[in-house]
């Protein structure tokens, strides 16, 4: 056995049985030792991103890491984006980077770099195998490290030679770490301030918004008149008919300000402070009123779930009942234009049971977001760090984590572009995931940024920058030559009629929606 088996047989033992790939010469014997070792899914991304993505995706709905393949120094770059997107989501991830062999980089060979100098801003915990010999229990840390509550990215670099050198052993699996639980007295705290009737924002992030979460929550707000909310990029929301319903922060700082004012307690559950997520002239970074007191209920690392529980039945709201979204007659004129509202309804409207959404679609989702609170109930997934590029790839590993379940993406055609190749492997794996490529052939979301900075707007080279035309992209094209069945819809009527027939059939699709 030598040490890239003695590495698959210990991520094996440790749970690990999926590997989103794109490897290189230093990363052969771990290719090689696929066919040696059975239990290991290998899934082939044409570029990094897509594989730091769909592991991102995985994570989300698999509640367990993935591990990635990448190519030395450069390959780990190409994925840096979307490992930024899942750190911000709190993903485990498990990140295997091939190396030189040992005695070959004191050579200084052109794809010398500083590989850790890349890893270390999105990776909580980095080490070098320097043995194959220690390469299994290496592989069994970063496992262990990876699911460190409420989730890391774990970055192995592993040089050449313990990959092909001969191993001993395959490391078993470390105890899973479990998350710390919030202090009594925070929750004692919390509970006294909200008992003096203060108009109170209770803000979620993280495992608290999944059903048992919002259960608990919804009780507080039942018995207390509290308002629950989540952030603009929480990670993963379930929602829909038969589950609490929470408001989501705006985007743009101003409403937020609008959204906020009058709170006078703001308590935090996994979440930080809002703050805009870009700094304006004569707008406010800081978002929370000034005269709001804040309050933490539970830290990131820390069992939000169970908290919000404990507050319930300090508040004495344990057997309150909560709201429950309800089905409602979502109304869609067929004979309208297509346009984004018309979209989100027509998602709403035919979206079946325990689907997945992942969304993209920026501009044109931010302000209909909400209409697809009272369909099916399904999971949300969002672009939690902000860089664009991600959600393709998400959709790509929420559904080999959820082979069962219908993924839909809905997608903005500029930032479409930065993760086409996701197409190809989700063709490649047969993955069921739905893309609504929103075309609005521009980068309409830069286009009002422009405007909200300050700068100037009537130039024609800036206006350049944002326009997806002088080539219109051709997503039917683009789709089919990676192999993804496509149509191109311009009513409403006929976007209707495609969504419909792609959530009766299984394997993936583009519907190109021109807005």
């Amino acid at each position: 056995m030598n040490g890239a088996e003695s590495l698959l047989r210990s991520l094996i033992a440790s749970g690990v049985d999926v590997c989103f790939a794109n490897p290189g010469t230093s990363e052969m014997h771990f290719v090689a030792a696929l066919d040696n070792v059975k239990g290991m899914r290998p899934i082939l991304g044409l570029f990094e991103g897509v594989v730091t993505g769909a592991a991102d995706g995985y994570a989300r709905m698999a509640g367990k890491p993935a591990s990635t393949l990448l190519h030395l120094g450069p390959g780990l770059a190409n994925g840096l984006a979307n490992l930024h997107n899942a750190r911000k989501a709190s993903s485990p991830i498990v990140n295997i980077v091939g190396d030189h062999a040992s005695t070959h980089q004191r050579y200084d060979a052109p794809l010398s770099s500083d590989l850790v100098g890349f890893a270390r801003p999105v990776s909580a915990w980095i080490h070098t195998s320097t043995s194959a010999r220690t390469v299994g229990a290496d592989a069994a840390r970063a496992v262990q490290a990876s699911l460190e509550w409420p989730g890391r990215i774990a970055t192995l670099v592993l040089p050449a030679d313990t990959a092909w050198d001969m191993a001993d052993t395959v490391a078993p699996a470390l105890p899973k770490p479990s998350p710390a639980t919030a202090p009594e007295a925070s929750i004692d705290l919390v509970a006294k301030r909200m008992r003096s009737g203060k108009k109170t924002v209770i803000l979620i992030r993280g495992k608290a918004l999944e059903e048992q979460g919002l259960r608990a929550a919804g009780k507080i707000a039942e018995q207390t008149g509290a308002r629950i909310m989540c952030d603009t990029f929480f990670p993963r929301l379930q929602r829909g008919v038969g589950r609490v319903k929470l408001e989501r922060l705006p985007y743009f700082a101003e409403n937020v300000v609008d959204t906020l004012t009058g709170t006078e307690l703001m308590v935090l559950v996994g979440a930080q402070p809002p703050v805009s997520f870009f700094a304006y002239p004569d707008k406010p970074s800081w978002l929370t009123p000034n005269d709001c007191q804040i309050a933490v209920l539970s830290h990131q690392h820390e069992d939000g779930i169970a908290a919000l529980e404990s507050l319930a039945y300090a508040l004495g709201a344990e057997n309150a009942i909560e709201r429950l979204a309800e089905r409602r007659p979502i109304q869609i004129d067929l004979n309208g234009k297509l346009d984004a509202s018309a979209i989100m309804r027509i998602v709403a409207r035919h979206l079946p049971e325990q689907a997945i959404v992942a969304d993209e679609s920026l501009s044109s989702g931010f302000a209909h977001y909400d209409v697809t609170a009272h369909a099916a109930p399904h999971d949300f997934l969002n672009m939690t760090g902000g860089s664009i590029g991600s959600m393709m790839a998400v959709s790509t590993g929420a559904g080999i984590a959820c082979p069962d379940r219908k993924v839909v993406t809905l997608q903005g055609d500029g930032s479409a572009m930065y993760i086409l190749q996701s197409l190809w492997t989700q063709a490649r794996e047969n993955v069921d995931v739905t893309t609504v490529i929103y075309a609005n052939r521009g980068y309409k979301i830069l286009t009002n940024e422009l405007k909200r900075v300050g700068a100037s707007t009537d130039g024609m080279a800036a206006a350049s920058m944002f326009d997806l035309t002088n080539p219109t992209l051709d997503w039917v094209a683009l789709a089919n030559g990676m192999g993804v069945e496509a149509i191109r819809v311009e009513s409403a009527r006929a976007f209707d009629a495609a969504f419909a027939s792609a959530m009766k059939q299984r394997g993936p699709r583009v519907i190109e929606a021109v807005i």
